[in-house]
């Protein structure tokens, strides 16, 4: 009798140890491009992960780490993340997706996440939001409070999901006023105060009186709140930053996605798969609209956030045209999401001078210059320079050649578009940056 009490008290022990290994807390780690106080991108994602820990308690462990910078470092953060055994990890940012991938690779067994990407593996997922949503129901706002027709637009990198904002602000815009139209500049950060205000200036220099953004700090609607100009919100809502000024903001919502696919993971059920919500997940809302806006208008985009949720109404429904007139959409058609998710209506543009430090082999060079042109999709380069020439001779694409910078700068400045993304390469004493302040002016 005493010896079956002590086998039972053993394996009462060991069903013991084994509920405590089981019960051991998920680890679950975040890469951020930002801050988490740029009360943008980065805080709404921080958001999302102190919901997490919320939710499931001591059931979790969450770590972050903040201002990684897209490329090596970002692919040291996630792989020492990876190491130091978080079972799952939310990268962050569009630019964290090779790095992503590659740490997946490396780390089978580890379960990773990735936001605004493409590239999947078995244990790799990809999620974003439906920005586009929230932007055409802001373009309308924003084309019925503008007085100049002239909506400016801070945007980050060239890239479909940007573009696909600017497309969708600008239709939204056009269908309660006709004469809107947009005006971008480029700042090539996701987060850079300085750079996004400079920008926001320039733009309201150029006669908009209404900003909008696809960057993640509150230096824009701290200025439009300084100049008296409309804005709406990236992110998150910024009201506290311009509480006069904001008409709407376009608020990132990651806590459902992320509860739920931790609990996925708790219950052995995650997969590798491809999310992209909207209002009717809920990860996509609209911060409350201001009072000064007509009560038509408001009634309006409320309709439209109602009928955009129902799957009533689509943003991008035809009849749309790209800026060179070509079709997209016929009347009543609606952009499919494998078209959405490329969209890139933008021309490229490669503008390139001579290189000087080559010396004998400066034919040589050049030509390969041309070659390995032909290996990107390019809508147009323009040569400039006497050894260029060559490398005009080995592009097979649509090209134009100058000896004279002059005569470049007066071709780009009657060709270009607004929106066309362009590259300038030369040697620095071809001091191409003389043709961005010509064409400016």
């Amino acid at each position: 009798m005493q010896f079956k009490k002590i086998l039972l008290a053993t394996l009462s022990a060991l069903t013991l140890t084994v509920a405590s290994a089981d019960d051991k807390p998920l680890k679950v780690g975040f890469v951020y491009v930002g801050p988490v106080g740029d009360f943008g991108w980065s805080y709404q994602h921080d958001q999302g992960r102190q919901a997490l820990e919320k939710h499931f308690g001591d059931k979790i462990v969450t770590t972050y780490v903040e201002s990684v910078k897209e490329g090596a470092d970002a692919q040291r953060v996630i792989n020492q993340l990876a190491a130091d055994g978080n079972d799952l990890i939310f990268s962050t940012s569009f630019g964290f997706m090779n790095p992503t991938l590659k740490a997946a690779k490396r780390a089978k067994n580890v379960k990773f996440e990735h936001a605004t990407g493409y590239k999947r593996a078995k244990n790799l997922s990809t999620y974003s939001s439906r920005f586009y949503e929230g932007r055409y129901i802001a373009g309308t706002l924003a084309g019925t409070m503008t007085k100049s027709n002239t909506i400016g637009y801070v945007a980050s990198f060239p890239i479909p999901e940007v573009i696909r904002g600017i497309n969708a602000t600008l239709l939204g815009a056009r269908s309660v006023n006709p004469k809107a139209k947009i005006k971008v500049v480029w700042v090539n950060s996701w987060y850079d105060p300085a750079k996004e205000t400079e920008a926001a200036k320039s733009l309201i220099a150029a006669g908009a009186d209404v900003l909008m953004q696809h960057t993640d700090s509150p230096a824009i609607a701290q200025l439009a709140e300084e100049k008296g100009v409309w804005m709406v919100g990236q992110a998150t809502d910024m009201k506290q930053f311009a509480p006069n000024k904001q008409l709407t903001a376009i608020i990132d919502d990651w806590s459902h996605y992320y509860i739920d696919r931790v609990n996925k993971v708790m219950k052995g059920e995650w997969k590798s798969e491809d999310t992209w919500g909207g209002f009717d997940q809920e990860m996509v809302k609209l911060a409350p609209f201001n009072e000064a806006i007509p009560e038509a208008t408001r009634k309006a985009g409320q309709q439209l956030l109602a009928d955009i949720t129902a799957k009533k109404f689509h943003p991008f429904t035809g009849p749309i045209k790209s800026r060179d007139g070509k079709e997209v959409a016929k009347a009543g058609e609606v952009i499919d999401d494998k078209d959405l998710l490329k969209m890139n209506y933008q021309r490229n543009i490669v503008v390139l001078g001579d290189i000087f430090e080559c010396g004998d082999y400066s034919e040589k060079i050049h030509r390969e210059i041309g070659e390995a042109l032909n290996r990107f999709k390019i809508d147009e380069v323009v040569f400039i320079g006497r050894d260029m020439q060559w490398a005009k001779q080995a592009y097979k694409g649509n090209a134009q050649y100058f000896t004279d910078k002059s005569e470049a700068t007066m071709y780009l400045r009657q060709t270009l578009k607004a929106g066309d993304a362009v590259i300038l390469k030369a040697s620095r004493g071809m001091a191409l940056e003389t043709i961005i302040k010509d064409i400016r002016c």
